[in-house]
């Protein structure tokens, strides 16, 4: 007797299988200005087992650009996440790692590597922003005398650099007449000799540009500074015949004593520095006993008292030498008429310089010893003007106010108000005055020649006529109207009245 059965068997997975990675695109090269989100690669990950053995996750490496975005079914795209710069990192290695979900959990590892490309975002920097240079004059032209260079961090074209100098004014020519550049390599030529007397300082603006699109540009300031050669020699400027090439003819007396002036050789140099330093020597003389010339200032003086035995004529060669290296020098050749009854023409110098001193010096001694004395005039009388005031103010006790400050005024006895009444045809000066048992105390008027109205002076004792000498200082500064006087007295105060007709 047979029988059959159906028998189903279940397999049970095993996580044996290990994850993979596949591209199912290459990556790109990507632009270092690329936007966030720029898809870099597409890729899948996979795994052979099931169920959670067959469920894939996918990790970047951390502090990455890039991040992996899912599409759908283990689909994955590799995007840009941050910002990137080729200067730092011109390639990225990116390890992505596959991990299953099994137990123990297996996993995979897969390098993509991505290219940055360049873009010109970087200009050209000079080693310097400005640079000094020190030419000496007298140079060969054509010649160079400098050299710049600038660097770009960028790559290919954007980082090849073409020098060139922008236009400006040198004297009023363009710098492009003085000097040259190479494009290439930043050497810089001197176009023709620069003399250090006419141009002593200039500058060049030099650029240096890229070849990106767009290209990019900086600025760098090259400071010429000439230096000075000795090549000038020293020019006489007196004698001044001395100057057209002919000689220097000098008179003098021949009752001339020793240290006489005769003359001096002035010259200058136009060269600057140590170049310009001269110096006097003489070379030739008809007699070189008979005068001598001061190095530093050229002044020819006698050295002895002229003798009959000396030539009426006498000859003298002078050379002026700079302190350069190589000296330059000139000569002057300066003949001197010795002559009987000649007045000396040209003075000492030193006497010259001596008269004066001593009378600009007695001059300010005057000025001096008047000062003074007007100081302490001055001063004695102020003192003397103090010392009197504070004895009158001691003695009567009076003191001196204007009309407008007489109600300030107090007196221990009696309050005291002046008034000046213009308004309408009678014009008057009201005094009020109070404690009718103080009646030795009365009121006299002084005038001030500084105000347009009368003051008035209060002043103790006094008796009550001094009010009609009031009136009449009042009528002489009124000499048109006519006063009168009015006392009356209320209760305890006194008013005076005075009526201007």
């Amino acid at each position: 007797m047979e029988g059959h059965c159906r028998l189903q068997i279940d397999i049970l997975d095993v996580n044996d299988n290990i994850a993979e990675i596949v591209l199912t695109s290459e990556p790109q090269s990507v632009r270092e200005d690329a936007s966030s989100g720029t898809v870099v690669a597409l890729l899948s990950a996979r795994d052979l087992d099931s169920g959670n053995n067959g469920k894939v996750t996918l990790q970047l490496p951390k502090g990455s650009p890039f991040t992996l975005k899912p599409s759908f079914s283990n689909n994955y795209a590799l995007v840009i996440n941050g910002a990137l710069d080729r200067e730092s990192f011109s390639e990225y290695n990116i390890e992505i790692t596959a991990t299953d979900s099994g137990s123990p959990a297996l996993s995979s590892k897969k390098t993509i590597r991505v290219s940055i490309t360049d873009v010109n975002d970087n200009p050209p920097v000079f080693s310097q922003p400005t640079y000094n240079v020190y030419l000496k004059e007298n140079g060969v032209p054509g010649s160079i005398f400098y050299s710049v260079s600038a660097s770009d961090l960028d790559y290919g074209e954007n980082a090849k650099i073409s020098y060139s100098i922008l236009d400006s004014k040198v004297q009023d020519v363009s710098v492009s007449s003085y000097v040259y550049i190479n494009s290439d390599n930043g050497s810089i030529y001197s176009m023709h000799s620069f003399d250090y007397e006419k141009l002593k300082v200039f500058q060049i603006q030099v650029q240096a540009k890229d070849q990106g699109s767009p290209s990019l540009s900086s600025n760098a300031t090259v400071h010429v500074f000439i230096l000075d050669q000795n090549d000038n020699a020293p020019a006489v400027i007196y004698p001044s015949s001395a100057i057209l090439g002919s000689l220097s003819h000098q008179r003098m007396p021949r009752s001339a004593k020793a240290g006489h002036l005769v003359t001096k050789v002035t010259a200058v140099d136009a060269d600057s520095g140590h170049n310009a330093w001269i110096s006097y020597k003489q070379t030739e003389a008809t007699d070189s006993s008979l005068f001598t010339v001061n190095q530093y200032t050229g002044e020819v003086r006698t050295k002895r008292a002229v003798s009959e035995q000396d030539d009426s004529s006498q000859s003298l060669v002078i050379e002026i030498i700079d302190d350069g290296e190589p000296a330059q020098s000139a000569t002057v050749t300066v003949s001197i008429l010795l002559e009987d009854g000649l007045h000396e023409p040209i003075l000492d110098l030193r006497q010259k310089v001596a008269e004066p001193s001593k009378k600009s010096g007695r001059i300010t001694l005057y000025l001096i010893l008047s000062l003074a004395s007007v100081s302490v005039l001055s001063l004695l009388t102020f003192l003397i003007l103090a010392v009197k005031c504070i004895r009158n103010s001691r003695s009567s006790g009076s003191c001196c106010m204007r009309r407008s400050d007489c109600d300030d005024y107090k007196n221990p006895n009696r309050n005291l108000q002046i008034q000046l009444n213009t308004d309408g045809p009678i014009k008057y000066v009201e005094v009020l005055g109070g404690d009718m048992l103080s009646q030795s105390q009365s009121f006299r008027s002084c005038l001030s020649p500084m105000s347009e109205y009368s003051d008035f002076t209060l002043v103790k004792p006094s008796s009550t006529t001094d009010f009609k000498e009031m009136i009449s200082v009042l009528d002489v500064s009124l000499p048109d109207s006519t006063w009168t006087f009015e006392s009356q007295q209320v209760s305890r105060k006194q008013y005076m009245t005075f009526y201007l007709h």
